[in-house]
Order: C-alpha cells, then structure tokens, then sequence
C-alpha cells in the first residue's frame, strides 16, 4: 500500500510541476491521474 501511495505522490507532483497552460489541460492532466488511480486500486485487489 506504501508503494501506492508513493506512486501517486509522485505522480502528482510531476503534474503539479509540470504545470498546465489552460483550464482543459489541467482537466486532462486530472483525469489522467484519475485513471492511474483506479488501475492501482483495481490492481491492489
């Protein structure tokens, strides 16, 4: 569960850093994130 959480902040973060230019690429990036979540969640199962 560590390995998940660390994954995810880092995820985060390099989205965080990475930065967005407009309203719809921030809502891509979080939506990207989205799904990564629920695949280590499906796969943590």
């Amino acid at each position: 569960m560590h390995r998940i959480t660390m994954g995810i902040g880092a995820l985060l973060a390099m989205l965080t850093l990475a930065g967005c230019q407009t309203t719809q690429g921030l809502g891509q990036d979080i939506s990207t994130a989205g799904e990564v979540i629920q695949q280590e969640g499906a796969e943590a199962m």
